[in-house]
């Protein structure tokens, strides 16, 4: 694709920055991807969850995950890629202490997918979309995991937990279409938000379930070739991302500034000392020996079953945010926020649905339930206010039947102890009155009560009106309805 020059974006000015991510997320699969050892390895006893085939032991066969296959190619389809019919696995030679077996099952020239593209929100141009090709999806194996200790003696030792070793991975190569550190950032959340909304992966970066390599090379502005590029590694938030590119570049840029020579090569972020180390040479496809799994058959993956997978499909962000802009007549940003998760989306439609009033629910959930979510650290679905108590809250205003004032006190009891919104007026005796000869009553007696008032009123003075709407909420303790009181004191007061 071609790249547009965004003066002043970049730190690099004199060069033009090419990145490209590429991103492994774990799938969520209740067996690993080639033995039935459990994937649920977080929290387990380290060596726990192991048997011949993830131990690497000779003569054990992998039987493929089904369950994975499928979500890496519903995950390909959803970033827009092509599904060939044929496809197969292969083993990747390397060595290093978490390869359990020597050789990794992976991907290489048949991959599940291929040519495909991503849309998300161009940092230079608030919204704007930037598209970036996606090389491939492919599926493979993920490693054990090295814990590097140092004794009483100073002496250091690696332990080793083989409970990941054989969890399905997904591998997600983009094209080196980026051109910042901050096209780079928006990549990934936009990569994430649509994993999670198929449900293919938690995708939590602080779990390993969503890891990014980026290869960074810089190029004089208008040349063709690709300069050497550099891997850049051990980045656990998108803040370091986009600190280890900004790094990447600087360095580079000061390299060639110099008259120096790029090496291609593999660097790691040292994320408390802000900058990248060396960590080995690049290795090329070449280095590792890619030949065809011969213990699995190929995969053929015919036009109907890629059918199939595709109506599996949701609602995607993208799409739905449009959705909710022109259904519901609501902002953008409004739109955007209300659609963050797939769960949050739906908790407001079916709380739109059952109010009947779409604007209200927005409202509500992105001032009030959204603040509850962040105070509480919980998730939408695991709060006791749900979909029928929000709408039962928004009915009660709608019809008058409680106030403006008291709806945040009853919003935060049913959110304490998960009763509805109108059990608890009813208990407590917050509804509102409306009644009008109830009101009229005590409007009388505010305008008895308060002759200076009154006079202040008819002397022009706006400010006097509050005070006897004040005075009317305070014999009512606070339950008249306010719009009704300032229309039964007008007719008194102008009568």
């Amino acid at each position: 694709m071609t790249a547009t020059h965004h003066a002043g974006t970049s730190p690099a000015t004199d060069y033009e920055v090419v990145i490209g991510l590429e991103v492994h997320a774990q799938v969520v699969t209740e067996s690993k991807m080639f033995c039935g050892c459990s994937s649920r390895y977080s929290g387990a006893p380290p060596n726990t969850l192991v048997c011949p085939v993830c131990l690497g032991m000779p003569g054990s066969l992998p039987v493929m995950n089904r369950t994975a296959v499928e979500a890496t190619i519903i995950t390909a389809l959803a970033l827009n890629c092509e599904i060939p019919e044929f496809s197969k696995f292969d083993r990747k030679n390397y060595n290093y202490p978490d390869l359990m077996k020597g050789y990794q099952i992976s991907q290489f020239d048949l991959p599940f997918s291929q040519a495909g593209w991503l849309e998300f929100d161009d940092p230079a141009n608030p919204g704007q979309m930037r598209r970036a090709g996606i090389t491939r999806v492919h599926l493979e194996e993920d490693t054990a995991t090295l814990k590097h200790v140092r004794d009483s003696s100073g002496e250091t030792y690696s332990l080793m937990d083989v409970n990941r070793a054989g969890v399905p991975l997904m591998e997600i190569v983009g094209d080196p279409d980026l051109r910042t550190a901050d096209e780079a950032g928006s990549y990934l959340r936009a990569l994430r938000q649509i994993l999670r909304y198929l449900g293919v992966s938690t995708a939590n970066m602080d779990e390993g379930a969503f890891r990014c390599d980026a290869n960074v090379s810089l190029r004089p502005w208008g040349q063709a070739e690709y300069g050497a590029k550099v891997e850049v590694k051990n980045m656990n938030s998108f803040r370091s991302v986009v600190r280890a590119i900004e790094f990447e570049i600087v360095r580079q840029r000061d390299i060639l500034d110099a008259g120096g020579r790029i090496v291609q090569e593999t660097r790691g972020w040292v994320d408390d000392r802000a900058i990248t180390v060396t960590q080995r040479s690049k290795e090329a496809a070449h280095d590792y020996r890619y030949f065809p799994e011969p213990d699995l058959p190929p995969i053929v993956t015919p036009a109907t079953e890629a059918a199939r997978l595709r109506s599996l499909l949701p609602e995607l962000p993208d799409a739905k945010r449009h959705r909710f802009a022109d259904a519901y007549g609501m902002t953008a940003d409004i739109a955007d926020t209300l659609t963050q998760t797939r769960a949050l989306a739906e908790y407001f439609e079916q709380t739109a649905h059952l109010s009947g009033n779409a604007r209200a629910t927005a409202n509500w959930i992105t001032r009030d339930v959204l603040r509850i979510l962040g105070n509480t650290g919980a998730e939408i679905d695991q709060i006791l206010l749900t979909p029928a108590h929000l709408a039962d809250l928004i009915k009660l205003l709608d019809t008058g039947t409680i106030s403006v004032r008291t709806a945040p006190e009853v919003l935060e009891e049913a959110v304490s102890t998960g009763s509805m919104p109108h059990e608890i007026v009813q208990k407590r005796g917050l509804g509102q009155v409306s009644d009008t000869n109830a009101l009229t009553t005590a409007v009388a007696d505010a305008i008895a009560s308060n002759p200076k008032a009154v006079a202040d009123y008819r002397a022009g003075k706006a400010t006097a009106m509050g005070f006897l709407v004040g005075a009317v909420m305070k014999a009512t303790r606070g339950k008249g309805n306010p719009g009704l009181v300032n229309e039964l004191l007008k007719q008194q007061l102008d009568g």
